[in-house]
């Protein structure tokens, strides 16, 4: 069995980590470069770096930030957040990202997706989809998670992946920063769905929900939080431990 990586996610607006529950309520925690360099030391496999409000308010992401806490970064870094060109994840990369994640962009443009895993291979294009079930319907969202599009996420995840999206991020907007779990009835649509790597993110709230996640799920990839880990409620190397003895195979 592959090891399933942990992964957590800043949340930045305004150069700061924020978080909120159901992407609403934003709160400040720290500096983007300070959690930075205490993850890469933590035993996080990947990191995740959102510029959450850059669609949102139609504009570029912010690069200085994204320079400094990517040279304080020694594992893989997904960046995400107003990319909307080739030219936007041409600028992302050469701060120093390893894979770009592109949402609101790729819903307004969807040919960005083939255009850039043909220049820069689809490992590197990260389709991340913000879904809320709407009547009986699970929907993808745009702008941070404001904007309904109408679209059934599903069908749009596996368009994506044909497209060349070498990795898909499913952020659940209906159990967001609540802390019961994992949606595990749209996770496993979306793996039955696509044969590239999967990401849950949304709803971590303890230990055993890693777990449950990964076990009831199991070609789930990784486990995506914040809060949990950013103010230590889950310690990863506990989290780590605690996968193993459970027979889940996590790089220690």
């Amino acid at each position: 069995m592959i090891t399933k990586r942990i992964i957590p996610c800043l949340d930045v607006k305004d150069g700061r980590v924020v978080k909120g529950t159901k992407f609403k309520d934003l709160n400040d925690v720290s500096s983007p470069v300070e959690l930075a360099k205490f993850y890469t030391e933590a035993g996080a496999d990947e990191l995740v770096f959102y510029d959450i409000t850059a669609s949102s308010d139609g504009r570029k992401l912010f690069t200085e930030i994204l320079t400094e806490t990517a040279s304080n970064v020694f594992i893989p870094l997904t960046v995400g957040g107003g990319i909307s060109t080739i030219e936007d994840f041409d600028r992302v990369l050469k701060c120093g990202a390893d894979k770009v994640s592109v949402n609101s962009g790729a819903i307004r443009n969807p040919s960005i997706i083939s255009e850039a895993a043909r220049l820069y291979g689809d490992q590197c294009v990260v389709i991340s989809a913000d879904i809320a079930l709407i009547d009986g319907v699970y929907r993808v969202f745009a702008k941070g998670a404001r904007e309904n599009t109408g679209m059934e996420a599903i069908d749009w995840i596996k368009r994506c992946v044909d497209m060349g999206a070498g990795e898909v991020v499913v952020n659940s907007i209906d159990t967001d920063g609540v802390k019961n779990g994992f949606d595990i009835p749209l996770l496993k649509k979306v793996c039955e769905a696509v044969n590239v790597p999967v990401i849950a993110s949304g709803g971590a709230g303890c230990i055993q929900d890693f777990i449950d996640l990964f076990t009831e799920i199991p070609d789930i990839d990784a486990g995506l939080a914040a809060s949990i880990f950013h103010f230590r409620e889950v310690e990863i190397a506990d989290l780590k431990d605690a996968m193993a003895k459970e027979g889940i195979p996590a790089r220690i």
